[in-house]
């Protein structure tokens, strides 16, 4: 007599999952849609992820438009602004980046590509001097810098009509801005180029946590 024995049948078994490509893709996206609200839901009521850190505000009219160049002529895509909590990053950039810090950033600028350094600490480490030198030929100041010029920002004119928008805009989305801030934003950027704009911006990156 064998001692084998089969085992009882169930109405659910690994043999129908594994066999059934429908029911596997239903389940592991069902795995990840529950896994992914156990990670995030939580930080929708933690107080450092939803508060800014003192001293934090949203950007002015100009470091708005600076960030838009900044979108707009892709420098994401080799510097990042996340200083990760190890010792490396922290002795080359400064003190690793917080949440609080990204509050009013739509969208943040974290990346993870680095072909050029991280610039979350870089608001006042050089002068608007340096950076503008840098923008208009990187090599003047950097001999070893493979980033292009961006010569077009020195002359180009800020679209001084379409900041209101892009602030009311973000108030939607749970920017402070006022109703004063908004009125004269125009009045605030006009006649400022591309170049005055992102220099704004850099300087003020990263400048709250010491």
């Amino acid at each position: 007599m064998s001692d084998k024995h089969t085992p009882a049948s169930t109405g659910f078994s690994h043999e129908k999952v594994e066999t059934n490509n429908f029911l596997m893709i239903v389940l592991i996206l069902l795995v990840i849609a529950i896994g992914g609200a156990v990670e995030i839901v939580p930080l929708f009521f933690q107080r450092s992820t939803t508060q800014p850190l003192p001293g934090v505000v949203p950007y002015t009219a100009l470091q708005l438009a600076g960030r838009d160049v900044y979108l707009r002529e892709g420098c994401y895509n080799c510097h990042s602004q996340m200083i990760r909590p190890f010792r490396a990053e922290t002795l080359r950039y400064g003190h690793y980046s917080v949440a609080g810090e990204f509050i009013y950033d739509h969208p943040f600028q974290w990346g993870s590509k680095r072909t050029g350094p991280d610039l979350h600490r870089v608001g006042g480490k050089y002068s608007d001097e340096w950076h503008r030198v840098h923008l208009l030929n990187p090599r003047d100041v950097v001999p070893e810098s493979n980033m292009p010029a961006y010569v077009w920002l020195d002359t180009a004119q800020v679209d001084a009509a379409g900041m209101a928008p892009r602030m009311k805009a973000l108030r939607s989305v749970g920017v402070p801005y006022t109703d004063a801030e908004i009125a004269k934003a125009a009045a605030d950027v006009k006649g400022k180029t591309e170049m005055d704009a992102l220099v704004a911006y850099l300087q003020g990156m990263g400048r709250a946590l010491k």
